[in-house]
């Protein structure tokens, strides 16, 4: 089960320039590297293990091949909503396991709010009952910041949070 959980852990993506691009699990990583797309940069003390080869589990990789990136837009998705937002409630600050936050949508879909980055943040369980079906201001409620597209500038600020706790990461996101 150990073993599961590492390959959840974030691995720092690079373009063949170095540039950092993406963050993805260690399994995809390793796939990458498997097929030959790109290799370790960076490694961690653990290893995955079959009956004929030890691999050691990435902390960076660098594509092969350079990879253009167009207008870093990403999509809208929980997983991207509750990485924007660093899986915190928006409301009250508290930050949680993803499992245990929802989506709100600001503007109530059925007050005519609609499904996009402008207007969708992360809620944890009571906050989200308590707003329920209103606007924030009619139940007393502030936002902690206005919700905005995901955009390039974000993307670089979440791996460079992302990148304090592993050190290998810091050589790749220019401080």
């Amino acid at each position: 089960m150990a073993s599961f959980s590492r390959l959840q852990k974030p691995v720092l993506v690079l373009n063949a320039s170095y540039e950092p691009i993406n963050i993805c699990a260690a399994r995809r990583a390793l796939v990458l590297v498997l097929k030959g797309v790109a290799s370790a940069e960076e490694v961690t003390s653990h290893a995955i293990h079959s009956s004929r080869r030890t691999v050691e589990l990435p902390s960076v990789i660098r594509l092969l091949e350079y990879r253009r990136i167009p207008h870093q837009s990403r999509a809208l998705s929980r997983k991207n909503i509750l990485l924007r937002d660093r899986n915190t409630c928006q409301y009250c600050a508290t930050v949680l396991p993803s499992g245990e936050l929802t989506l709100d949508h600001v503007i109530p879909r059925s007050r005519g709010g609609s499904s996009t980055w402008e207007n969708l943040v992360a809620c944890c369980h009571p906050c989200n009952r308590r707003k329920g079906n209103q606007f924030p201001l009619e139940v007393g409620m502030k936002l902690m910041r206005e919700p905005r597209a995901f955009n390039l500038h974000t993307s670089r600020h979440i791996m460079r949070l992302m990148g304090r706790s592993d050190d290998k990461w810091r050589k790749y996101l220019f401080y």
